[in-house]
């Protein structure tokens, strides 16, 4: 498993988005100057994001994208299985998959079925929330 852009960019601008949601609706073109991504890059992740319900946008002056919740209500799971075609370990594994004809043999099946769901529950445990309140680069000395 390997988090494309697109995954790792919708967690950046939501996280930014969160530490800005006191300003009410923010413009995709301040939060793409300030993470230094693509305005036209973002535009494709929201699109997603709004499907879901996760964000809410508002054109016209004063426009631009908002959370649809508290930044606690939305896990970084939920953003990357929206984000990246799969987050599966191997393709037997993957939603939708049809049926490996080894499967009921497979030795290593179990395995993969435990990877998939550690993944799966450790994304669980984070929220956008979480990833506002990082320590920044240089904040971890220790003596």
């Amino acid at each position: 498993m390997l988090i494309s852009s697109r995954g790792r960019y919708a967690l950046r601008m939501l996280a930014d988005m969160a530490e800005h949601q006191t300003e009410g609706y923010v413009p995709l073109k301040e939060i793409a100057a300030r993470q230094d991504i693509s305005e036209k890059y973002l535009e494709s992740i929201v699109k997603v994001l709004v499907h879901d319900g996760i964000l809410v946008g508002l054109r016209g002056k004063g426009g631009g994208y908002r959370l649809n919740g508290d930044p606690e209500k939305f896990t970084v799971g939920r953003i990357l299985r929206l984000t990246e075609e799969s987050l599966s370990p191997v393709a037997c594994l993957e939603s939708g998959a049809a049926a490996c004809a080894k499967m009921a043999d497979c030795r290593t099946l179990p395995m993969w079925q435990g990877l998939d769901r550690v993944i799966f529950e450790y994304l669980e445990k984070y929220t956008i929330a979480d990833l506002m309140h990082t320590a920044q680069p240089g904040d971890n000395y220790v003596i």
